[in-house]
């Protein structure tokens, strides 16, 4: 479980980020982090494994304080947090397979790591989360090759090697068209509930949020102004989030977006 209390970030600018967040989010719960841009949504996301520092307040996973931990103890703490990044972070020479066992780095030492010989027992690991998430034809191509949703369950399958806790995922669909999105929506989720794994989603298409994510938190200039149920989002409370704006229209856009993304063209016949 992770737990979140009174969490504040204060930029050296003086900008206030997150402005006493409070947040608890159960094992094998999926939430969605909505808002506008600048409302603080990567700014938490990053708190919580500490790639950003918190000014104030206090997180737990599990009943471990991570704020307050020394290198060491982080170090050792960011492998129970798998992360999953918008722009994929995955090193492009490098195999998906080498990519996938990069999530072990953590764990082996380095000389195993630098020579790529890594203990049989992560090998089969990753063999059979690659068959997971629909990679196992792709183990030896390089992730260039690979197209954009391919790459991002090259970043999912990374993450899961490290056997985690909780997933904190950053717009993961940002760069992706409306069917891959929806792909990849859904395999976080089912693998969330295969493995009981919480998971914390920073996602800027509400629409999809809707779809998928059944608790979804609303952020507006660092604070949480909205808690509850996807279809508890309200064209009121999307206002309240986002600011004035024609939700009706914009829900009826969003429906026509996913229908055309289930369209199939057929071959005109000659």
């Amino acid at each position: 479980m992770l737990r979140i209390e009174g969490l504040v970030k204060r930029y050296k600018t003086g900008d206030m980020a997150l402005k006493g967040v409070d947040l608890v989010v159960p094992a094998g719960q999926v939430i969605g982090l909505i808002g506008p841009s600048g409302a603080g949504k990567s700014t938490l996301i990053r708190c919580i494994n500490r790639l950003v520092e918190p000014t104030a307040g206090r997180i737990f996973l599990g009943e471990r304080q991570i704020t307050g931990l020394g290198r060491a103890e982080l170090r050792r703490m960011r492998r129970r947090m798998g992360m999953i990044f918008q722009e994929f972070a995955l090193v492009e020479r490098l195999t998906v397979m080498e990519n996938v066992l990069s999530g072990r780095l953590g764990y082996v030492p380095f000389w195993r790591s630098f020579l790529r010989r890594y203990p049989p027992q992560d090998v089969r690991n990753a063999f059979a989360t690659l068959d997971r998430v629909g990679l196992l034809d792709h183990v030896d191509k390089r992730a260039d090759a690979l197209s954009g949703g391919q790459r991002q369950r090259v970043g999912i399958a990374r993450a899961l090697q490290q056997e985690p806790e909780l997933l904190l995922i950053d717009e993961p669909t940002a760069s992706l068209d409306p069917k891959t999105s929806r792909q990849i929506m859904r395999l976080i989720g089912e693998i969330c509930a295969e493995r009981n794994l919480a998971a914390v989603v920073n996602i800027h298409d509400v629409a999809l949020a809707q779809m998928f994510l059944p608790r979804i938190v609303g952020l507006r200039a660092g604070s949480i102004v909205y808690d509850g149920p996807a279809d508890g989002l309200t064209p009121e409370v999307l206002t309240t989030i986002y600011g004035e704006e024609d939700w009706t229209a914009a829900a009826a856009q969003d429906d026509e977006d996913a229908a055309d993304a289930t369209i199939v063209k057929l071959p005109v016949a000659v």
